[in-house]
């Protein structure tokens, strides 16, 4: 309780980032830790041991994190980092989306398809759309971002395809609750990660939530 009397609103747990100095929200971060032999691997299910290293989900702060010793300036250790770092960083992260979708899909809470997802889309059943990043901009176009939703376009249309069972998916959608959220936070660090997703948003509506 506050000293008004009303309840205080928890506040969402924040961290450091490495790079930039910036204190935000955990969910906008990765977080990494050092092996026992020293190697600087990615926790990005967040129960690995370890003191966390966490750096902002963004391609480029990863590699200016490993290019300038940081990993080894956080940890006040030398400390060995992949080469290929963001690399992994990046599949891991993305399946992670392919797999949460999949879920959501198995739940009845996801579809595939340009006139399922319109119609998702109609009868507000939609809370986030997905889009193919190597799919056609004019029939991307023809779909608009949910109102109060999101859209993303960082997957290709081979990891949607995974995610719903197919070979190539191009358009789906996710109700609200179930794993929407998380989905929401794992594609919005897939997309600081991958350089083909403009953070642009679909469609009619020029503006995400």
């Amino acid at each position: 309780m506050t000293r008004g009397g009303s309840d205080k609103v928890r506040d969402e747990p924040e961290r450091r980032c490495i790079v930039t100095g910036d204190v935000q929200p955990k969910a906008g971060l990765i977080r990494f830790v050092v092996s026992p032999d020293g190697q600087v691997v990615a926790d990005l299910a967040g129960k690995l041991p370890g003191r966390g290293i966490w750096v902002t989900a963004d391609r480029a702060a990863i590699q200016k994190a490993a290019a300038k010793g940081l990993f080894s300036r956080a940890a006040k250790a030398p400390v060995t980092v992949p080469a290929d770092l963001a690399d992994l960083v990046e599949a891991a992260v993305a399946r992670r989306v392919v797999d949460l979708v999949s879920l959501a899909r198995k739940a009845g809470r996801a579809v595939a398809g340009f006139e399922k997802v319109k119609g998702w889309l109609a009868e507000g059943r939609a809370k986030v759309l997905l889009q193919a990043s190597d799919g056609s901009e004019r029939g991307k176009g023809k779909l608009w971002t949910p109102e109060g939703g999101r859209w993303f376009g960082c997957l290709t249309s081979s990891e949607l395809g995974l995610a719903f069972g197919r070979d190539s998916v191009i358009h789906g959608a996710l109700a609200a609750g179930g794993l929407s959220a998380r989905v929401v936070e794992e594609a919005a660090k897939l997309s600081g990660l991958r350089k083909d997703d403009g953070g642009r948003s679909a469609g009619k509506d020029t503006k995400s939530a």
